[in-house]
């Protein structure tokens, strides 16, 4: 299945979740790759997030920074946007962060500057992961406000859906090589 991790000098302890718990992850999640698949049909990388708080959504996102032309438009940075605009604050004690992606530098920074209380994670970013793959941005004692983790949630479908569009796209950068080759 999958985990909550913590760091405590380094280590990582696994914290067993209640059924009910990994019910709603999946759920949310689920809710998560509906943002991503947004994405996709824009030509975005299909990354997705929703944030949740007492049960109920209170934001969502999903990846647009081509179709906005801004590094910012990532889905996270998007349900933070929209969750404070829902609460009418800046800070998101009690709220949890469902991501298909492992956030960011960027992202991880404004979840600790929001004070979100739990991230839960699709698939890992082994190049730009900030909950701790690359960095553990979430999780730094030296940082104000440390976030829960867990990982891997619906791991197979988040990445699956990441892979799916890589390999679409460089299949249609092959085909327009090769027919540009042919027109040349």
């Amino acid at each position: 299945m999958y985990s909550t991790e913590f760091d405590l000098h380094r280590k990582i302890i696994p914290e067993p979740l209640s059924e009910e718990q990994q019910l709603l992850d999946r759920r949310f999640m689920r809710a998560a790759l509906r943002q991503a698949a947004r994405a996709a049909a824009l030509g975005e990388v299909p990354i997705g997030a929703v944030i949740v708080c007492d049960g109920r959504i209170i934001g969502r996102g999903y990846n647009r920074r081509n179709t906005d032309h801004t590094t910012l438009a990532h889905a996270e940075i998007t349900a933070i946007r929209k969750a404070c605009r829902r609460t009418g604050d800046w800070r998101m004690e009690g709220c949890t962060l469902y991501c298909t992606l492992e956030p960011c530098p960027m992202c991880a920074g404004a979840l600790v500057q929001g004070r979100i209380d739990r991230v839960v994670i699709g698939a890992d970013s082994p190049k730009n992961g900030c909950a701790g793959t690359v960095l553990d941005l979430l999780r730094n004692p030296a940082l104000n406000h440390q976030a829960q983790i867990t990982r891997g949630v619906l791991r197979e479908e988040c990445t699956a859906m990441l892979q799916q569009f890589f390999a679409d796209m460089r299949a249609r950068r092959k085909a327009e090589k090769n027919a540009a080759k042919e027109e040349g």
